[in-house]
């Protein structure tokens, strides 16, 4: 078996750092161009070298998105943006343009090239042409079945690696090639500008093709709306075996756009699954509280996507278009003290005496308890702590760690 890489996005330095924290192998991020999530925090040049430096001293790896489709007029600021990761100590740089694949060869030949999903590789004579252009990793269409994605790792060389997807948001469009932003706001998803118009509500009154009165296209409609454009998330913990027996490298987890605590609980349910399996196949068991976790984090109704067939034949549609909301992260631990069994916390939000709190730590799902006791940084108690990154502690029935979450029962 492959040893396998669980790859955690990193839209900001604090959404990184929850996701090594709780056990990605490598993370992906990107700079303030040239990445398909231009609304996220992403990272300056010099928070790059930094992030790189964080890392690499955890032994984590990480990987620049540059996979963008720039235009005529951009490639000279394409050219100074290379030329100044050149030295970053960057793993890899993921790439979905021919002419950016050239560009890179050239200014970061050191750098592992990975190819997008963007390029929606769909065959192993796809992924040998891309190879050929000197292709460490390819980051396969998430249109792939699993049985397609065993095929194609039967068909390509050993030192190709495959990067799959199997958390977080899919794009109801092929690979995330969609016109449909451009068309209506102006802002070009390939630029990493979608506005999302597949997820907002629509009246539809007849879908009919005129060539075909008697195969209407059956729509779902409530009293929200219809949703036939906005696509169920993927969530694949329940398939751990299946995953890991496929001959895939990384596994990917969506999401730069989404709050530190999704970094850290998708990096740490996947993590606990994956070295579950790891310690030995035979003894492996799905434990249920890892979905559990999974479904604490913003997201949309769950499904496996295309691994199990075709999920546009299959309801892959939401039926309410809307996420369902995570449990609200409290606060993030910064040390413990044994002998009082008193916590110190930075506040997210705001959290009371009397309140019925999770928390979760890298390794372990959520453990329950109420807070009796709450005192500021002077050790006065105090019944709340409602102010944006106030420090106080809490009582605690077991050793926190630094690093640890609370969060809404």
């Amino acid at each position: 078996m492959i040893k396998p890489e669980l790859l955690s996005p990193a839209g900001n330095f604090e959404k990184m750092k929850a996701a090594i924290l709780y056990g990605a192998d490598a993370v992906y991020l990107a700079g303030d161009s040239f990445g398909m999530r231009a609304a996220a925090d992403n990272f300056s040049i010099e928070e790059i070298y930094d992030a790189v430096k964080y890392a690499h001293e955890r032994n984590v790896r990480v990987f620049v998105t540059v996979n963008t489709m720039p235009r005529v007029g951009e490639y000279a600021a394409l050219r100074e943006y290379l030329s100044a990761l050149k030295g970053s100590g960057i793993d890899a740089v993921i790439v979905a343009d021919l002419g950016v694949i050239d560009l890179v060869k050239e200014i970061l030949p050191e750098v592992e090239l990975h190819i997008s999903t963007q390029t929606s590789i769909v065959s192993p004579e796809t992924c040998m042409a891309y190879y050929r252009m000197g292709a460490k990793r390819v980051v396969l269409a998430r249109e792939l079945s699993l049985d397609e994605i065993k095929q194609i790792r039967a068909g390509i060389p050993d030192d190709l690696e495959l990067e799959v997807f199997i958390h977080g948001s899919m794009c109801v469009s092929w690979s995330g090639r969609c016109l449909l932003s451009e068309h209506l706001t102006g802002r070009d998803a390939n630029c990493g500008k979608c506005t999302q118009p597949c997820r907002w509500n629509y009246k539809l009154y007849e879908i009919i093709e005129e060539k075909r009165p008697d195969a209407p296209l059956p729509i779902m409609e409530t009293e929200l709306g219809t949703f036939i454009m906005s696509s169920r998330d993927t969530c694949m913990i329940e398939y751990i075996p299946e995953l890991l027996e496929a001959g895939i490298k990384s596994f990917k987890i969506e999401g730069r756009m989404k709050s530190a605590y999704y970094a850290a609980v998708t990096a740490n349910a996947y993590r606990m699954a994956f070295d579950k399996y790891l310690a030995g196949p035979e003894n492996y068991e799905y434990n249920p509280a890892w979905l559990s976790e999974l479904e604490s984090v913003s997201h949309r109704e769950y499904n496996t996507g295309y691994f199990f067939g075709n999920p546009i034949l299959d309801a892959n549609v939401c039926e309410y278009n809307g996420y369902l909301r995570e449990k609200a992260y409290i606060a993030q631990a910064l040390d413990y003290d044994n002998e009082s069994g008193m916590a110190t916390f930075i506040q997210r939000n705001k959290i009371c005496v009397g309140d019925s709190v999770e928390v979760i730590s890298p390794g372990k799902v959520g453990r329950a308890f109420t807070i009796e006791r709450m005192t500021n940084e002077k050790g006065e108690d105090i019944e709340s702590a409602p102010h944006p990154s106030m420090i106080f502690k809490i009582n605690a029935p077991f050793e926190i760690l630094e690093g640890d979450i609370i969060r809404k029962a």
